[in-house]
């Protein structure tokens, strides 16, 4: 079974697929597997994909997304790499309720950041004033930061696309410090013909990469690694439960215990303040990635912009 999961890890690698995205599809394809009595998927009926999903909705309670994950992995399975049609399985995922994200006041963003210093504190910036997810803020190479035009260059970002997004001025004393910082290791690592990680298709097309400091991660890790394709050694940028541990004691330390903050909290208070401040809603969803309008309008109703500025009759009274 071992040689059957490497060959679809092939697969996905020729494909493109993330890393992100293969240890996801691999961890369901395994698992489903397992649920089919270790049978193999060549072998294995269609409607135990249905049989499947069912079990996991109704006996583990898994969510909506979580459904929707693992029913890409064996469509995955079935008809990319088996070429078998799954056609259509009858199966409906269970409808999604409308979740309004949980947003920071500016004060509460002000307190969290009062906690900081240096890196730490970059790296919230960033996330907030940039609107960036964790692992785009942590993938910042040098290259990516363009001091003139105020703006930061988000490589395979949301929907394995390139954006660019505002650079908060304010930031821009922290980043250079923080570039000179990964300069000077960029500098060791190169005198060791060290590279920062870099995809197998970039490392050929850039044989000579590992020499230039632009292909630096802003945030570098504090050691070496093997990479996980190739098995060289290389530098990766710091981890996002690094971040995640961080954060979650200087929230804490500013006392805000009624709200549940995340990093992706700080992506929300970006689209969220930016509408507060009359931002047109095309620039906000351009910034934050989304390929769809809808994913952006959710911010309105936390807002409360949703309403065509209907005020509560308990104002009148008054």
């Amino acid at each position: 079974m071992s040689a059957f999961i490497e060959s679809i890890r092939g697969n996905m690698r020729l494909r493109g697929y993330s890393l992100a995205t293969e240890k996801t599809y691999l961890l369901w394809i395994k698992r489903f597997i397992h649920f089919c009595d270790l049978q193999h998927p060549e072998t294995v009926d269609v409607s135990k994909i249905e049989e499947y999903l069912t079990y996991l909705a109704t006996e583990r309670y898994v969510s909506v997304n979580t459904q929707k994950v693992v029913l890409n992995s064996l469509v995955y399975l079935f008809e990319k790499y088996l070429k078998r049609k799954v056609g259509n399985l009858g199966f409906k995922l269970a409808s999604k309720q409308r979740h309004l994200p949980t947003v920071l006041s500016k004060t509460e963003i002000q307190l969290i950041l009062r906690q900081f210093a240096d890196r730490n504190k970059l790296v919230i910036e960033l996330l907030y004033g940039s609107g960036l997810r964790v692992e785009e803020c942590l993938s910042i190479r040098l290259q990516d930061i363009n001091f003139d035009r105020a703006s930061i260059v988000v490589r395979n970002g949301k929907g394995r696309k390139d954006r660019q997004t505002l650079l908060g001025l304010s930031s821009i004393a922290g980043l250079e410090i923080q570039m000179q910082y990964a300069m000077a290791i960029h500098k060791k690592d190169a005198a060791l013909g060290i590279s920062a990680a870099m995809s197998p298709a970039l490392q050929r097309k850039y044989p000579s990469a590992y020499s230039l400091p632009a292909w630096a991660f802003l945030f570098p890790s504090p050691r070496h690694c093997a990479h996980p394709y190739t098995g060289e050694l290389c530098r990766y940028h710091l981890h996002p439960s690094l971040v995640r541990k961080f954060l979650g004691i200087a929230t804490i330390a500013a006392g805000i215990t009624t709200k549940r903050v995340t990093c992706h909290t700080f992506h929300h208070s970006f689209a969220t303040h930016m509408l507060a401040a009359e931002s047109d809603i095309r620039t906000v969803q351009e910034l934050l990635g989304h390929n769809d309008v809808k994913t952006t309008q959710i911010y309105t109703h936390v807002l409360g912009r949703h309403y065509s500025g209907a005020s509560s009759p308990l104002d009148d009274l008054n």
